[in-house]
């Protein structure tokens, strides 16, 4: 949503036509969806909600945990609960019997675990996850978090991001060292970013475990930054990196046909409550 006073705004501030919890709700998508922080002022410019009420607003969803203020006191950003409450409705989404089933499909192709992921914070949490039958393996199960900056996933989206947006990820917190191959210089990890960003795809070369590789590749969205990724992990011992490369098509098969799952259920959702 561009504009929370388009078509009219009332005396009050109030979209006509449109109650308090959706204002609330609009004002949180507003915030959400931009790759920047946001000042009350900021709010005011974009919206022309008057200043009074846009910062009642906002306190409540301070006083809430669905926003919270930067360290300068003046900027805004999403907080614990939105986070919780957005990871909650990735994990329980209906959608995910069909995207087990693709993932199942992919699994029996390649013999390796797959999983679908998204970045939550500075974090990647498994929405959803297939094993290998192969003996040895890595048990990740749906709800799983692995660091952002050395799996690549995390890499991947969050080379999507303009620099500051990158910079307050990342840069701002330590990067852990897990194993000899994680990069924790953050110049390092920004060379790395712009290399996934050039080839559309990212490798983690033993950064979050030794001995295991992976590599992720985007669910298309129609935005075109997307939140999603399908990823296959496998042994060094089994699968080189230069081998999973070599799934590629494989991988963005299976991600176009997550992205159609989206696409058909979403218009269904939109048919259902008429629009």
């Amino acid at each position: 949503m561009e504009n929370l006073t388009e078509p009219s705004l009332g005396p009050s501030g109030a979209v006509q036509g449109e109650t308090p919890a959706l204002r609330m709700i609009a004002l949180l998508e507003l915030i959400t969806t931009r790759d920047q922080l946001f000042t009350l002022q900021s709010l005011v410019d974009q919206t022309g909600i008057p200043k009074p009420t846009l910062h009642r607003m906002l306190q409540q969803l301070e006083s809430s945990n669905l926003l919270t203020r930067h360290s300068d006191g003046r900027h805004y950003a999403t907080g614990s609960r939105m986070r919780r409450l957005a990871e909650d409705t990735l994990l329980n989404d209906t959608r995910n019997g069909a995207r087990n089933a693709i993932l199942k499909d992919l699994v029996a192709q390649i013999g390796e675990s797959c999983n679908v992921t998204a970045l939550s914070g500075n974090e990647v949490i498994y929405l959803d996850r297939v094993e290998t039958t192969e003996p040895i393996r890595v048990h990740l199960g749906p709800g799983s978090r692995v660091p952002a900056h050395c799996s690549a996933s995390g890499k991947l989206i969050v080379s999507q991001f303009g620099t500051a947006q990158r910079e307050r990820l990342l840069n701002n917190d330590r990067l852990t060292r897990f194993t000899a191959h994680t990069l924790t210089d953050y110049p390092a990890l920004e060379f790395e970013l712009a290399r996934i960003r050039q080839q559309g795809y990212a490798l983690d070369q033993q950064e979050y475990l030794d001995g295991l590789v992976c590599l992720a590749v985007l669910v298309p969205n129609a935005s075109g930054r997307s939140n999603m990724c399908v990823a296959v992990q496998a042994p060094i011992m089994r699968k080189s990196a230069a081998d999973l490369e070599g799934l590629l098509p494989l991988m963005q098969r299976a991600a176009a046909d997550i992205a159609r799952i989206e696409d058909l259920t979403d218009n269904s959702e939109l048919q259902a409550s008429g629009w």
